[in-house]
């Protein structure tokens, strides 16, 4: 839905909301008109059912709004002396029209200075579940998001089974774009399995100012962009259009800015020609085979154990091993183990047609040079350049994209360039043979970006093998994702602060005890 759609929208519920309540706004002592001005007859409707004016601002804010409008209405009602159960249903039920049936039919007394409290215990209940679903909808919609790693995209940086919190506001916070959703979930519904949102009414495009901008190798949350199948992976499966907001969350590495040229030769990245330098705490991960002797035994849960390692690994010949993901530091303690006499990283060389954009001789070690759309730039459009940017004018940027031969219509209009709407971004996982990154489906639009992973809270080894298996992580809690040096664990110091809490508490109430005494 546009914005001038939206707009007319909200002005046809300020109709209506103006024609179902003016007369009890009337017997409030206010004037009629003034339940048909926008914002203004929200601001005089708190001042009526006594309730803080800053609530209006909540009733604009996507999905808190739909906790926030049952709450008015069963104020409104109490206001004016409908208390009962079957009123506080009708008014939910009814979607507030309950109120204009009252308004026109019903004898009504304004309660001014009605008890504020709820009537009952179930009320009472209500009331307080309702408030606290909004905040944590607040902070978890425009504040701080608990993320969980599924995957070994980022194994050795990110490992499988951190729990983050992700942070909305570094890159400025997206306003939902699927404004009729359940609360704190994404896009299904726990334990029933079922859709969590109406894909319509939508909402357009609208991103807070941010406190930075996404740097090269920033560790990153988006959307999918790939995520239009009904199934997750299943290619023979039917187009599934999810808003954007509900595609998959997925966490890599920003590899490449808009602007940037990328390209990666034998497995190692450049950008605008020069190599990329990851930061310290990153540990990318490579495929390796190992030559062994044959003679010498080798102990493979002794290395899976000693190395750490997460994927998949094994003895492929007599005399070979295969390992698919391995850091530097690991590699090199790998050497030294008797029996082992050669290692080897896998390169590989054969052409690849699942490599973006599909129409090149590439692979995943070697590919590019690519250009990352950056807003306000032009590119040349023609046979060899469209497969590149085809997903971006077409899909992302919603464009009528035609191609008929050598031409290209935009929009019914004939072509040889295009400029960009907004920026893209280039993803990549440090574990660079196992990782469903940008090299598969190509650029991840501004409009995707979730948010910066900023903290690990907690850590769960073992999280896919059953809780029996299970075991914590102790050196990862409350450990930051970025930053300089190697990751540091803050645990003891939350401890400290929780223990000296608690000792503060006790002497304040034990001091407060005696005064009263």
């Amino acid at each position: 839905m546009e914005i001038s759609s939206w707009l007319l929208f909200i002005l046809l519920v300020q109709v209506i909301h103006g024609i179902g309540t003016w007369k009890l706004y009337v017997k409030a002592g206010r004037k009629a008109w003034e339940a048909f001005v926008p914002v203004y007859n929200g601001i005089i409707l708190m001042q009526i059912i006594n309730r803080p004016k800053w609530w209006i601002f909540l009733l604009f804010i996507p999905v808190i709004n739909l906790f926030m409008f049952p709450i008015i209405w069963i104020e409104t009602l109490r206001t004016f002396g409908k208390k009962s159960t079957v009123d506080m249903v009708l008014g939910v039920v009814t979607l507030g029209l309950y109120i204009a049936y009252v308004n026109y039919t019903q004898e009504t007394t304004y309660h001014e200075n009605r008890d504020l409290k709820a009537p009952n215990k179930t009320m009472d209940t209500l009331g307080s579940l309702s408030f606290a679903i909004v905040v944590a909808t607040l902070v978890h919609t425009y504040f701080i998001q608990p993320y969980t790693i599924p995957t070994s995209s980022l194994e050795k940086s990110l490992l499988v089974g951190d729990f983050l919190f992700v942070s909305k506001f570094h890159y400025g916070a997206r306003t939902p774009m699927t404004p009729i959703a359940a609360p704190m979930v994404h896009d299904t519904l726990p334990l029933i399995k079922v859709k969590s949102y109406s894909a319509k009414p939508s909402l357009p495009y609208f991103r807070f100012p941010a406190l930075q901008k996404i740097e090269r190798n920033d560790i990153v949350v988006f959307n999918w962009p790939a995520d239009t199948l009904f199934h997750m992976y299943k290619a023979a499966d039917k187009r599934y259009d999810k808003p954007i907001d509900k595609k998959t969350n997925y966490v890599k590495r920003c590899t490449a800015i808009p602007g940037d040229k990328i390209e990666i030769k034998d497995g190692i990245i450049f950008i605008n020609g020069k190599e990329s330098i990851l930061p310290e705490r990153a540990k990318p991960q490579y495929s390796y085979k190992v030559a062994w002797d044959g003679k010498t035994p080798v102990d493979l849960d002794y290395i899976k154990k000693e190395l750490h390692i997460t994927d998949a690994f094994g003895q492929i010949a007599k005399d070979t091993l295969i390992f698919s993901a391995l850091p530097q530091a690991s590699v090199d303690r790998l050497r030294n183990i008797p029996g082992l006499t050669k290692v080897e990283r896998i390169i590989h060389k054969e052409t690849d047609k699942s490599i973006f954009p599909g129409t090149k001789d590439w692979n995943v070690d070697n590919l590019g040079p690519i250009y990352i759309p950056e807003a306000g730039k032009t590119v040349e459009l023609n046979k060899e350049t469209l497969p590149f940017y085809k997903k971006v004018i077409g899909e992302y940027e919603g464009n009528d994209l035609k191609v008929n031969g050598d031409e290209i219509r935009i929009n019914g209009q004939v072509t040889t360039s295009y400029t960009f709407k907004q920026d893209y971004y280039w993803m990549m996982g440090d574990n660079r043979h196992n990782s469903l990154d940008s090299r598969y489906w190509g650029f991840v639009p501004a409009d995707h970006i979730v948010g910066k992973p900023i903290f690990i809270w907690m850590s769960i080894d073992g999280i896919n093998d059953g809780i029996r298996n299970w075991s914590i992580r102790w050196d990862r809690l409350f450990t930051t994702v970025s930053g300089d040096g190697q990751p540091k664990s803050y645990f003891q110091y939350f401890l400290i602060a929780l223990a000296a809490y608690f000792a503060f508490d006790y002497f304040r109430k034990k001091k407060k005890n005696k005064e009263e005494a």
